[in-house]
């Protein structure tokens, strides 16, 4: 039986791919160091003999080397990251310390501990920058990150292929477009909207609402990612992404109208509300994920609108996740 890590697991993508790699009988160790976003009740419910949880920080490699050590795992799947764009720009300095210190000690501990072990790190469209027209990235296009936060991906991921070099570890990555499902946390655009409408609040939309985007479900990349591990190729990237692109204000009233169509009532102060945009703002991301798709044969299989009605579907049926989250780390405008 496989034995995996998956760093940040109680997160948004690591308790989501923690879930399927259980439902596929592998052993899983859940490393997480519980910053603000990481939320217990995402697995509240696993019972598991193959699961199990150690509270460490990433950035502590001797701890790191002694799970290692102790645990001996076939690979490891590193979602611990800071993520949300708008807190890199008030402060970055945790985005430097997690997302580039944090890897950089993850790999020196993957390279002390001597034996062999894949590492599956995931990574974002976003350290490609603005994609201008109707051009879409693909795995040689140059790294232009406009944000702290994505400057830090960029990083993580230089450090990886150049361990991968130097020091000939077995790694890959996921460079994903933007993830969104259940136990996303509501700092986030979808989960946000979500909120606000279940508590008839305004939709903030940053701009004219024009920026466009690249969705996919989350189960749909973390499949992706458990065949990155399995037939990725060691220091190769894969863009994992849907091909379904759309602007804001689009994805909103979408959102609106499978409300509407659960017959959920909206209430009265839920329409979409335009705000100062923020910094730096990246208008356009487009992924090409052709080399996935054809070299490992992965495709997504969940269409955007069966995806926001099983996202819109759980977060009614837990709202008890909303309660577990202090407001002042979500509904406070970040930023500016």
């Amino acid at each position: 039986m496989k034995r995996f890590i998956v760093t940040g697991g109680y997160g948004f993508i690591g308790s989501n791919l923690v879930k399927l790699l259980l439902e596929k009988k592998f052993k899983v160790l859940n490393i997480d160091k519980l910053s603000y976003s990481a939320q217990k009740y995402n697995l509240k419910n696993i019972r598991s003999k193959n699961y199990f949880f150690k509270k460490v920080d990433i950035n502590n490699k001797k701890e790191v080397i002694k799970i290692l050590k102790k645990y001996r795992p076939h690979g490891i799947f590193n979602l611990a990251a800071d993520t949300h764009v708008d807190r890199s720009i008030d402060d970055s300095f945790n985005f430097i310390k997690n997302n580039i210190l944090g890897v950089y000690n993850l790999l020196e501990a993957i390279k002390d501990y001597k034996k062999k072990i894949r590492l599956v790190h995931v990574s974002t469209d976003e350290v490609y920058g603005d994609i201008s027209g109707s051009k879409k990235s693909n795995e040689n296009f140059p790294y232009i990150p406009s944000s702290p936060y994505s400057a830090s991906k960029a990083s993580s991921d230089h450090l990886v292929n150049a361990f991968v070099r130097t020091y000939k570890i077995d790694a890959v990555i996921s460079n994903c477009s933007n993830n969104y499902g259940p136990r996303q946390f509501p700092e986030k655009l979808i989960p946000k909207m979500i909120y606000n409408i279940l508590n008839n609040k305004p939709l903030p939309i940053y701009a004219k609402g024009r920026n466009s985007r690249e969705w996919i479900y989350v189960d749909d990349h973390c499949d992706a990612l458990i065949k990155l591990f399995f037939k990725g190729k060691s220091g190769e990237k894969y863009n994992v992404g849907s091909g379904v692109n759309c602007s804001n204000t689009f994805l909103v009233k979408k959102i609106l109208r499978t409300f509407s169509d659960k017959k959920i009532k909206i209430g009265n102060k839920v329409k979409i509300m335009f705000v100062k945009d923020r910094p730096g703002h990246d208008f356009r991301y487009a992924l090409n994920s052709n080399k996935i798709k054809k070299r490992l044969k992965w495709k997504p299989k969940t269409n955007l609108n069966q995806g926001i009605s099983k996202t819109i579907n759980w977060y009614i049926e837990n709202q008890g996740y909303f309660l577990n989250i202090s407001k002042k780390l979500f509904l406070k405008r970040l930023g500016k």
